[in-house]
């Protein structure tokens, strides 16, 4: 009775050994590469799978898109600036067989061929281009790693520029050139209100010659301007025309003195 129990004891802990290493359940995002004593039969999931003990053999791989970080590299751009750039490369796999027949470790290789081209392709830009146009370079940085990762079976979703790490003289430098930029075209805008007033000046002046009586009007609006302000001194801005009577007088005077000398 003893050996009976001993024995159903011992078919009972085979049958849960065998059924342990046969039965798995991939959820949805995973599927299961089997290799079949040694050789790929193909892969499956996501749900219940089956398994032969001891001939059978599966391989996990994840379907969800990884977003991995690329290490800070040390660039020098086309215009010999040196700069610190990192970035992140959103990638998923699309064919699980080749990401772990093709390649030994599909996350490595692809951090790798990240750094390289990320080297690569920077080092061809100008500092100027690397600021100013990361959307381009991110669609070319794309277009490169998922052409080389293509035959690994993953597809590189996305890839994007983080951070650009400038040396503090270039940070500098370009400072004093966005200094110097807004200072010009804060010359240019008043130089161009000066022509615009300039302008609107010379039409009012026509308006005014056309009636005498208009310039008197201006003095009395300037002096009702003045006298609303709260001034210690008021100025009273006295136009040349009053003076313009006195100044004809003068002249005749001088003309006359200059013809009697010419008679004597």
């Amino acid at each position: 009775m003893t050996n009976l129990s001993t024995g159903l004891f011992a078919l009972i802990a085979i049958g849960v050994f065998i059924l342990a290493n046969a039965v798995r359940i991939l959820r949805e995002y995973e599927r299961g590469c089997i290799f079949r004593l040694g050789r790929l039969i193909g892969a499956k999931g996501p749900g219940l799978i089956l398994l032969i003990p001891l001939v059978d053999k599966m391989v996990k791989v994840t379907l969800r898109i990884v977003a991995m970080d690329v290490p800070p590299q040390d660039i020098i751009t086309r215009d010999n600036v040196s700069v610190k750039v990192n970035a992140v490369v959103y990638f998923r796999v699309v064919d699980a067989a080749k990401a772990i027949v093709e390649v030994e470790d599909y996350l490595y290789a692809t951090s790798m061929i990240s750094q390289t081209t990320l080297r690569s392709v920077l080092g061809q830009q100008e500092l100027d281009d690397l600021l100013a146009n990361r959307d381009k370079i991110n669609q070319q940085l794309q277009e490169i790693i998922d052409a080389q990762t293509e035959p690994w079976g993953i597809k590189v979703t996305a890839v994007e520029i983080k951070n650009v790490d400038l040396p503090e003289q270039m940070q500098r430098a370009i400072a004093r050139q966005a200094e110097a930029e807004r200072e010009r075209r804060a010359k240019v805008i008043h130089a161009d209100g000066e022509f615009q007033a300039s302008g609107k000046l010379n039409a009012a002046a026509k308006v005014i010659s056309e009636t005498p009586i208009g310039i008197q009007l201006r003095y009395l609006q300037t002096l009702s301007e003045i006298a609303s302000e709260k001034n210690s001194t008021t100025l009273f801005p006295i136009p040349i025309d009053l003076f313009k009577p006195f100044l004809e007088l003068a002249g005749d005077y001088r003309s006359k003195i200059k013809n009697s000398e010419a008679k004597d």
